[in-house]
């Protein structure tokens, strides 16, 4: 395959998300299998929705990622500017040469009159197209008009006869009627361009060889076809993406339904799938297989893989259900991939960020006997945060042993706290030598004797192993945990 010219063109007006996030892999992805450029454009021209921090949180997201580009707003390019709202003459230049060469028209309608036409339409059950009005005005009445201070838009004037055959990579021929074709607006009554100029002018510009986007933009594909007709210009391959749907797979998922999903501790939004704790190489292995797949069998991928093995032929139109249990399931597969000391540098943000002191070399000592147990680094917090705490918060009910007095339990501690004093060897497979040999000179069962040194060394009933804990805190840690929690149940 001949090297691509591909953009990822997002709109900064709220979180990068899911289907975002894919389409800026895909594009991504072929262009470094081809050894051709990817770019990154900003299409900030609705300023009503503009949110100032949109642009950065889209960028630091891709870099989350590992996806760089070789054109963009923070790096410049050749075929610059990439903020759309720095192109708005080259829009404006564009849209009177439509209307020059007759394929675009200038168009009076107030929204009072729009409104009353919609009114009517709807009351006879008619789609809602503009009715024509002012396409066959002539440029000289219009321009008279204009200089008279008039407002205007510039309208695409759609053929309506006959039919329009634009080809997807995916979906094979599209044919639509030309009748149900609207006058789209191209240029709206501020000056500002709508997408569908916008998009096709940039493209054409840029030299853009593959336009991939979501399915939404379906509909209008046809009206950006022929927007390149009108100029003469060679069409870009089309690929519209699969739509996403609900976990249910059923229907698309509704902006409240993805709200509510942080009830469950998921998420589409890319910022908070990191705050989460999942891994950026597992996301991207996640969302590269909702609408692609290299072959029947294999799932695991890391980005250099995805890259060698990434093809548009392998791209598959039918809708994908998002399936947050497949993301927890190769995030699990992530984790336990990282060597110790990067897991250490993943997880050590979140225990800073909840106040924590943390020791490094500790970390990177409890990896491996957590990295297992784990399916978002967050879940490090809950399974590993008492090797960082000073002190240890104890429950009466816990720290009392299985079916015992709370006498017997004191008794216990102290047994054990001893024969742990004169443990000189501290490693996991010594130290638990001699306290099954304990068990058995007090009769007691491992559940009952382990679990209370659980209890009393994190304060919690499930850890990770326990003599392997014991070796990780070190015995002066242990013993004064230990003791701790002795006296805190002669104070019951």
């Amino acid at each position: 395959m001949n090297p691509v010219r591909v953009r990822f063109a997002p709109s900064p007006t709220g979180h990068l998300h899911l289907g975002g996030a894919r389409t800026a892999l895909y594009d991504y992805l072929i262009a470094r299998r081809t050894g051709g450029q990817f770019i990154l454009r900003i299409e900030d021209t609705d300023r009503k929705r503009f949110v100032p921090e949109a642009e950065q949180e889209i960028i630091e997201g891709l870099h989350w990622f590992g996806i760089d580009w070789d054109e963009g707003p923070d790096i410049g390019g050749p075929y610059g500017p990439y903020h759309q709202s720095d192109r708005k003459e080259i829009y404006q230049e564009y849209g009177r040469k439509l209307v020059k060469s007759g394929h675009a028209y200038f168009c009076f309608c107030s929204q009072e009159r729009l409104s009353q036409m919609r009114k009517k339409q709807q009351a006879e059950k008619k789609p809602p197209h503009y009715d024509g009005t002012c396409r066959n005005l002539s440029i000289n009445e219009a321009e008279k008009r204009i200089a008279s201070g008039e407002p205007y838009v510039i309208r695409f004037k759609s053929p309506k006869e006959r039919h329009t055959v634009v080809r997807d990579l995916l979906r094979g021929e599209i044919i639509v009627e030309n009748h149900t074709l609207d006058d789209y607006i191209l240029i709206k009554s501020d000056g500002w361009a709508l997408y569908h100029l916008a998009a096709v002018v940039d493209d054409h510009l840029m030299k853009i060889t593959h336009v991939i986007r979501g399915s939404e933009w379906l509909p209008t594909l046809p009206l950006h076809s022929l927007i390149h007709r009108a100029f003469g210009w060679e069409e870009p391959t089309w690929v519209h993406l699969s739509v996403f749907l609900k976990p249910s797979g059923k229907g698309k998922m509704s902006k409240r339904e993805a709200a509510g999903l942080d009830k469950d501790g998921y998420s589409i939004f890319i910022k908070d799938l990191k705050k989460l704790g999942y891994l950026p190489e597992a996301v991207m292995n996640w969302i590269a297989l909702m609408g692609w797949s290299y072959d029947d069998h294999t799932e695991y991928f890391k980005l250099e893989n995805l890259i060698e093995k990434f093809s548009l032929e392998r791209l598959n139109p039918s809708p994908a259900a998002i399936n947050f249990t497949k993301l927890d399931h190769f995030n699990k597969i992530h984790i336990k991939a990282l060597p110790p000391s990067e897991f250490a540098e993943r997880v050590k943000p979140y225990f800073t960020s909840c106040g924590y002191s943390v020791n490094e070399e500790m970390l990177v000592k409890i990896a491996p006997i957590i990295n297992e147990r784990i399916t978002t680094l967050n879940d490090a917090l809950e399974m590993a945060s008492f090797f960082f705490k000073d002190k240890i918060e104890y429950n009466a009910e816990a720290m009392v042993v299985r079916d015992l007095s709370v006498k017997a339990s004191i008794e216990i501690g102290r047994e054990v706290s001893k024969l742990l004093a004169d443990q000189r060897d501290w490693t996991a497979a010594a130290i638990e030598l001699p306290m099954r040999a304990l068990l058995q000179k007090m009769d007691l069962s491992a559940r009952q004797v382990f679990s209370f040194i659980r209890e009393a060394i994190s304060g919690q009933r499930v850890s990770p192993p326990l003599f392997e804990s014991m070796e990780i805190l070190g015995k002066d840690q242990v013993l004064n945990r230990l003791n701790n929690a002795i006296n805190f149940l002669q104070d019951i």
